[in-house]
């Protein structure tokens, strides 16, 4: 048999009080006397006491709670975004709830579905990759549920954006490159569906042409955002004998796909081929060679997100949407640094 859950009364009980003032001792409510609210945070701990989140948004209008939505959080982008997220929640006694798609647009829609009957406060969502219906992002919109898009963001007008700047990274990382004396580049993109693989590939291109290089479509290969699109990107490449002097590679997991592929063949980075990558992590400092890239600030994300929620949640009427855009940062270690000329 499941145990009973505790509640504010049986604290009360416990202490002889009313429930008024263990829910406002349990809320930090100036009313109460420190110590009067240190024995009862005590006594709930001894108790088994947990908030019923549920029953608190019901009965508020507000519940202090946000939703998160991403698509994975196995890799270094997401998890620093989600770490900092927390921090700003905590700061502002905030509880998070967090989702991970898979990528897998069906789970997300029944994720935002979830959260939204939790009635929390509001959502951050980073899109999956395979997300080509709006309708349920509309609708909370329409509904005017406070919501903001972070990093992978979609097609929709009059919405709360937060990326980075993914065109002009990739444009000062293949424009980096040009002027090192490369010429031969290819791209391991990103699905153009999304806004993260579509602005980068712009980038890239527009970079190419404006310095007068022609873009060889056989080296632009489109694809996931993981480590084996870069393994099967680079191997296709490499069997067909058709390498090029430098690869931009569309996330830092489709890099070590790369790096794991050149090793099997024998293929040394940035001696025979050389690469540089969106998307930072610490890991990239101890790999050999350590891996230049193109840095997207973590914690910028998510306090500008987190920030913009807070500003949509606080002035429901009077808010006006925001699509804001964060700088990237050029990171140079031990590849792209300079031209590879005995090719």
């Amino acid at each position: 048999m499941r145990p009973r859950q505790v509640t504010l009364n049986d604290i009360a009980k416990k202490l002889g009080v009313s429930i008024i003032t263990v829910s406002k001792a349990l809320r930090g409510h100036p009313d109460i006397s420190q110590t009067t609210a240190e024995l009862v945070k005590k006594t709930a701990d001894e108790l088994g006491y947990s908030p019923n989140f549920m029953a608190r948004n019901l009965a508020s209008r507000k519940s202090n709670s946000i939703g998160v939505v991403l698509p994975q959080i196995a890799h270094h982008f997401f998890s620093s975004v989600m770490d900092y997220i927390y921090d700003y929640a905590t700061l502002h006694n905030f509880q998070i709830f967090l989702t991970v798609s898979q990528e897998n647009s069906e789970m997300q829609k029944k994720q935002i579905r979830t959260l939204l009957s939790m009635r929390v406060d509001g959502l951050i969502i980073s899109i999956s990759q395979d997300t080509n219906d709006f309708e349920i992002f509309a609708n909370a919109i329409n509904r005017q549920i406070p919501l903001v898009f972070m990093d992978r963001i979609p097609d929709l007008t009059n919405c709360n954006t937060v990326t980075v700047d993914d065109r002009g990274g990739a444009y000062k990382a293949i424009e980096h490159a040009i002027r090192l004396g490369y010429r031969k580049i290819a791209h391991f993109a990103g699905y153009s569906n999304i806004n993260i693989g579509r602005e980068r590939m712009i980038g890239f291109k527009k970079a190419m042409t404006d310095h007068g290089i022609e873009v060889n479509n056989d080296w632009i290969i489109e694809g996931d955002y993981e480590e084996k699109h870069g393994y099967d990107s680079f191997m296709k490449l490499y069997h067909e004998k058709n390498m090029p002097d430098l690869i931009l590679a569309v996330t830092f997991p489709v890099a070590i796909g790369i790096y794991t592929a050149a090793k099997e063949v024998g293929v040394n980075i940035p001696e025979d081929i050389d690469l540089i990558c969106f998307g930072n992590s610490p890991v990239q400092e101890f790999l050999s060679p350590p891996l230049s890239c193109i840095n997207q600030p973590t914690d910028q994300l998510a306090k500008k997100s987190f920030d913009l929620l807070m500003e949509n949640i606080d002035n429901p009427d009077g808010f006006k949407h925001k699509q804001l855009v964060i700088d990237t940062e050029l990171i140079l270690r031990g590849t792209c640094t300079k031209y590879n000329n005995g090719k």
